[in-house]
């Protein structure tokens, strides 16, 4: 590891709590309950460190709104600034309340970005086009339906109903950050919560064009994921792609990392099951 004299600044990072008051999935080796423990204890790390935010990468609850009022408080306890990302089962709430979610994780917007010492964060809503997510009779539904379809047709590793895309208008608005940030000299990181490379069955359907404008923006350092709990980690242009593992499985081993950023390098610390890495800039 590093010297600390060339380090920027540092985050912490949360991954898929996916909590719930319900029994575990053993088959599936998820223990919902026991992520209130699991982000209490993260949480105690990131206390004991000098960071600029905590990031949860989506699925902060596996089912029902009032799930949120038992994982929401624990985040109290965390002396920097939490921020939140859409995950697919942060909808699995009845229809009423879907229009509630970003509201209630105490996000302003779906998707949103934000300046932290010269560098921006791009932090996408990945659930936009979904057959989940936008309210009942939203023309992104029908889209979505679409879409799957035509994957499923062709056969694709991503044709999944808890997968989902970017509306158009979202993907022109990351090409803009991109361009902006690029235009003011900052580095990018961009934030999502699903995987687009290395390709595979948890991908955003629209994975290929989001990569292709990452991979050719020189400015964009790394691309920041959930999703799909066991990992994963690929190179595409110039552009790092890191997937953080899932908090909710295993019964008793925890995942999460804090991420330090300096001039010429990355460095991931990884805690329990996240492994550590050093992406160079």
């Amino acid at each position: 590891m590093s010297s600390s004299a060339s380090l920027l600044f540092r985050f912490g990072i949360i991954a898929d709590p996916q909590y719930a008051a319900i029994a575990p999935h053993i088959a599936m080796d998820r223990y919902y309950a026991n992520s209130l423990a699991k982000v209490a204890a993260a949480i105690e790390v990131f206390n004991g460190e000098e960071l600029s935010f905590v990031m949860t990468l989506g699925d902060v609850i596996d089912r029902s709104f009032s799930s949120f009022d038992d994982i929401l408080p624990v985040y109290e306890k965390l002396r920097h600034e939490a921020l939140f990302l859409l995950g697919n089962h942060d909808f699995s709430v009845s229809s009423g309340h879907l229009s509630d979610v970003a509201a209630r994780l105490g996000m302003s917007s779906p998707y949103y970005s934000f300046l932290r010492h010269g560098w921006r964060f791009i932090v996408l809503d990945g659930n936009e086009v979904s057959i989940f997510a936008p309210p009942e009779g939203h023309h992104h539904r029908a889209l979505a339906a679409e879409m799957l379809a035509e994957l499923q047709a062709k056969g694709a590793r991503n044709a999944h109903r808890w997968n989902a895309a970017l509306s158009d208008e979202q993907f022109a608005w990351l090409g803009d950050e991109i361009a902006k940030a690029a235009e003011a000299g900052e580095k990018v990181i961009v934030m999502n919560h699903y995987p687009v490379h290395p390709p595979g069955e948890h991908g955003m359907w629209d994975s290929e064009r989001i990569v292709a404008l990452l991979a050719s923006s020189s400015n964009v350092v790394a691309y920041l994921n959930g999703h799909d709990h066991v990992g994963n980690y690929g190179m595409a242009g110039s552009c790092h792609f890191v997937n953080f593992k899932g908090v909710v499985d295993t019964e008793t081993q925890n995942a999460f990392a804090i991420v330090e950023v300096h001039a010429d390098r990355i460095e991931i610390r990884g805690f329990g099951r996240e492994d550590s890495r050093t992406l160079s800039i």
